[in-house]
């Protein structure tokens, strides 16, 4: 959905001032004439998405750089040929054989020339690198893919094997009706595995997470941390586009100082516009904003290695004290539904649980009684970027705060710089985190197992650090099975013994948004997964004449 907008906020604008005079010019990209500039709010990890699960690797990698077996068509809901044209369920299930694309070209750079073409041997290098510990590669920048781990993926697989060129069979140890969604995740790309043996023929493996090569349609040319990343166009590129010259991510934290930048034309393209703002983005030719519906959930999550939210009394005194229809209107204002379950309810699996989250000081107080906490303290990180799910965790956190004094709860709020925050809420540091969630593909098994699975905890994509037996096996028999009412029903259990056991609270599934430049289109948000600039075109002239 698009929304013709302006930025005239008497608030907002009272900031420019301020603003302008903390920018440094020396560091910023000059705007482009056959290019774009898309303001992003942070580093990525890595230039490989295989080894995180961060939104903002993410965005700066998947869809830009790398290409996958297939695609998912979000508003026609069905799989699309992209490096397989083809594909066969063969053996009930148990294996599938994916037949590849001809003639698709590595990209070109200063630090590697493909001598040949995309083809099985590729596949297997990729697949092999974060399934096979003996692989030369598995432990090569840490040796943790979280999203194949979480899911489980690395344990469905049992072979993935060349028939010839052209064709690979991938063999799983069972049925599972969620293999293909994850495969047209964005993890799932597909990395040179010439590359590979040139880095470490020349001692140098690490650098294939760092100086990237993919098939995708840009190349990447340069990154400099806390400043921009540079693409240029493939111009070898096996599909249509891309139609810009230049792609470039100017890093920028900040979302006032990303907003300022769009009105003075120096981004292009930004995300997360400020929640705020959106009532009053009107009438003003030169900007557009966008929305989409994409699943996702913001979410407190609890340490439950840590007393005292090991005792789920504790958890669900918690979930209680929380008025989560005032942080629905304080930090979305509006924008937002209240979750009424960790899945969204335009998932097909979602069952109302919305009783277990409802607003009751009295109850809470009652629990930690019982539990034995008259006084208690607690620490609550928040995430110190933007989301969709979450445009400001800091000051959700201050109203949980709030709240939590009014049951005697003392709670303290940290923060870090994003990159260390991950590592440290990966370690396991916390004692509870606001986050969230954004789903990678259409299959509801997509909000389960990366989050809250046993798997999960193990890669330290379990916030919660809830490992239960019982959950594990409700979802194990829901991805093996094809019958949508079985799993249905499978689901309805898991979503009421997540509101039993509470690990997490889970507070509101949003819209996503994004704000550009009149004279940019074909770019929209993402339902899932990242954005994608394949499609971008410019008309600066157009918009000039206005």
């Amino acid at each position: 959905m698009k929304i013709r907008s302006t930025l005239l906020s008497t608030g907002w604008l009272s900031l420019v001032g301020v603003l302008l005079a903390g920018c440094q010019p020396q560091q910023r990209p000059e705007p482009l004439q056959q290019g774009l500039i898309y303001c992003s709010e942070g580093n990525p990890e890595s230039f490989n998405p295989q080894l995180g699960t961060s939104g903002t690797t993410i965005d700066a990698t998947a869809a830009q750089l790398y290409d996958r077996l297939l695609d998912y068509d979000a508003d026609e809901k069905r799989f699309l040929p992209a490096l397989a044209t083809d594909w066969q369920v063969l053996d009930d299930g148990h294996r599938y054989r994916f037949h590849l694309r001809h003639d698709v070209q590595f990209h070109h750079t200063d630090y590697f020339s493909p001598s040949r073409t995309f083809n099985a041997d590729d596949v297997l290098f990729s697949f092999r690198r974060w399934l096979d510990k003996n692989s030369a590669y598995h432990r090569v920048n840490g040796g943790s893919y979280p999203f194949f781990t979480a899911t489980g993926l690395d344990q469905l697989i049992t072979a993935v094997t060349k028939v010839d060129d052209y064709t690979v069979d991938i063999e799983l140890q069972y049925s599972d009706s969620s293999f293909l969604a994850n495969l047209a995740s964005d993890f799932a790309i597909i990395l040179s595995a010439e590359y590979a043996q040139q880095l470490q023929a020349n001692g140098y493996p690490e650098r294939i997470d760092r100086l990237p090569i993919g098939t995708g349609p840009f190349v990447f040319e340069q990154f400099r941390k806390d400043v921009l990343i540079r693409y240029q166009r493939n111009p070898d590129y096996w599909r249509e586009g891309p139609y810009i010259e230049q792609l470039v991510y100017s890093i920028t934290p900040n979302a006032n100082k990303r907003m300022l930048k769009l009105l003075t034309g120096e981004c292009d393209v930004i995300p997360y516009p400020l929640i705020s703002e959106i009532d009053t983005l009107v009438d003003n030719r030169s900007i557009d904003v966008s929305s989409e519906i994409s699943p996702n959930v913001a979410f407190w999550a609890f340490n439950t290695e840590r007393p005292p939210f090991d005792d789920a009394r504790v958890r669900r005194a918690l979930s209680y004290a929380i008025n989560q229809a005032a942080i629905i209107q304080a930090i979305y204002y509006g924008n937002a539904k209240q979750a009424d379950s960790l899945l969204p309810q335009t998932s097909w699996a979602f069952a109302n649980v919305s009783e277990a989250y409802e607003y009751n000081p009295a109850r809470a107080r009652q629990l930690l009684d019982e539990a034995g906490y008259g006084r208690l303290s607690i620490d609550i990180w928040a995430m110190p970027v933007q989301r969709a799910y979450n445009p400001n965790a800091y000051r959700m956190a201050e109203l949980i705060q709030a709240d939590l004094a009014r049951i005697g709860v003392d709670a303290h709020i940290i923060s870090y710089e994003w990159n260390t925050f991950r590592r440290r809420l990966a370690r396991g540091e916390h004692d509870s985190v606001l986050i969230g969630w954004s789903a990678d593909n259409a299959d509801p098994d997509n909000f389960f197992r990366p989050l809250l699975s046993c798997a999960a905890v193990a890669t330290g994509n379990n916030r919660a650090n809830w490992c239960n037996a019982a959950f594990d096996n409700i979802i194990f028999d829901a991805i093996s099975s094809s019958d949508r009412e079985q799993r249905q029903r499978l689901y309805d259990r898991a979503q009421r013994l997540v509101a039993e056991q509470m690990p997490l609270v889970p507070i509101a599934h949003s819209l996503r948004y994004q704000a550009s430049q009149a004279s940019i289109s074909g770019i929209k948000p993402p339902a899932y997964g990242g954005i994608s600039f394949r499609q971008a075109r410019i008309d600066r002239a157009a918009t000039e004449e206005q």
